[in-house]
């Protein structure tokens, strides 16, 4: 009873200072609030954090690194602000009003931020998925978010203006085209992830090369509105998603599929140095333990088919040639070599002569993908046949460099002093 007195008391006491009243009130409601936060924090979200830890799951860190509840709580001290505000005494109305309303705005925002959050903690686990570097989702979370927020913000402009949502949608159905060209990039960017999915043109991990925007290296990312390359010299190019379908990129992804990769090169040879072989350099070659059957097999056909032509001129009769002999022993080598995929295709071909030689092209497929392993197997073969090229009676084409020059000019001055 004395207890309800002295209430009365300082109530009656402060009813002759009015701001001092609805300072006192302000302040008890504000701890109100800190004490609503703390509890909801400290309290019940660290009980649910730890009830989720009772659960052995593999995304434990994911949920620990990002917290929805805790991002929830806040709509607490905002709920009692916005009832408790109606209990200070002496308060204008219009700043109820704007405390309610602001109150109430933030409640939305938190309410759209905790929704955004749960989205990110499931495109998280979804990665985990090996499923999800075929099935990318984050453009489409992008939409959900896009979209959310939208309403959200439509949300809080009908908080502060007073009026519904639908009568605020209406409103902007004139704006229709407007909204259309703001978000042109975006509808743009949601039809060709819709079409990057459906056509599996890309995946996370694979190797592209985009000439046109200087990309070559694997995809790292890809959202609704760009898809990011990690280049091979460790710099980044950002992709508009919608270049992936109206401009042209390279695929790696069939050759990491097939295992191999394609080696596709030439050696230039010295035209004047092609020449029928003589019986001295048949039998010296024999010694090459790849060419003793082809030698053999090839003098017999050469025979056979010489033997109808004996009364023609000789130049008409088939000699084996040393260009055609080193040709075979190329296609051998590659063959026999245990870098070489033999299950895909082989050849060893003369291209189109030109000035700088005779290309003689090597078309097959290493049997590893990986890059140092590919460099090294095609420098290993062009080593060796660059090294044995001269064992054929034949010269690879090189320009005259300035040591040629050099040699060639002290050759003439060595005749002329002799």
């Amino acid at each position: 009873m004395d207890y309800l007195n002295f209430i009365r008391d300082i109530r009656a006491e402060l009813s002759h200072f009015p701001w001092l009243e609805m300072l006192l009130a302000l302040i008890v409601l504000i701890l109100f609030a800190a004490l609503a936060n703390f509890i909801a924090k400290r309290i019940i979200v660290r009980g649910i954090r730890h009830l989720i830890t009772k659960f052995k799951s593999p995304n434990q860190t994911i949920f620990s690194q990002h917290s929805v509840t805790r991002r929830f709580a806040n709509i607490i001290p905002a709920i009692v602000i916005m009832n408790g505000i109606t209990a200070v005494p002496h308060l204008p109305e219009k700043v109820i009003s704007l405390v309610q309303m602001g109150a109430q705005a933030f409640i939305f925002l938190t309410i759209a931020l905790s929704i955004s959050e749960a989205l990110n903690i499931f495109n998280l686990i979804y990665q985990r998925n090996p499923k999800s570097r075929n099935k990318p989702i984050k453009g489409y979370l992008q939409l959900v978010k896009l979209v959310l927020f939208v309403v959200c913000g439509l949300l809080i402009l009908g908080t502060f203006l007073k009026r519904d949502v639908f009568t605020l949608l209406a409103g902007f159905g004139a704006m229709a085209a407007v909204l259309m060209l703001v978000f042109q990039n975006t509808i743009l960017s949601l039809v060709a992830s819709v079409q990057i999915t459906s056509y599996d043109m890309v995946r996370i991990g694979d190797w592209i090369e985009m000439p046109s925007l200087n990309a070559d290296g694997d995809v790292i990312d890809m959202s609704l509105h760009t898809v990011t390359v990690q280049n091979f010299d460790k710099t980044f190019t950002t992709i508009p998603t919608n270049k992936l379908v109206t401009d042209t990129f390279r695929n790696w992804r069939g050759m990491s599929n097939a295992g191999c990769r394609r080696m596709k090169r030439s050696l230039f040879l010295d035209q004047s140095s092609v020449h029928f072989m003589s019986d001295e350099e048949q039998q010296k070659l024999k010694d090459f333990l790849l060419l003793d059957q082809y030698l053999d097999a090839k003098k017999s056909e050469i025979e056979e088919f010489n033997t109808h032509l004996s009364n023609q001129s000789r130049y008409n009769q088939r000699r084996l040639t040393n260009l055609g002999t080193f040709r075979a022993y190329v296609e051998f080598y590659l063959r026999q070599h245990h870098g070489i995929a033999q299950n895909q295709t082989i050849l060893v071909r003369q291209l189109q002569p030109t000035s700088e030689g005779l290309p003689l092209e090597i078309y097959a497929f290493t049997n590893t993908i990986a890059w140092a392993s590919y460099e090294a197997i095609q420098s290993d073969i062009f080593d060796h046949l660059i090294a044995i090229i001269p064992e054929f009676g034949l010269r690879i084409y090189q320009a005259p460099s300035g040591h040629d020059f050099q040699s060639f000019i002290q050759e003439v001055n060595a005749e002329k002093i002799n």
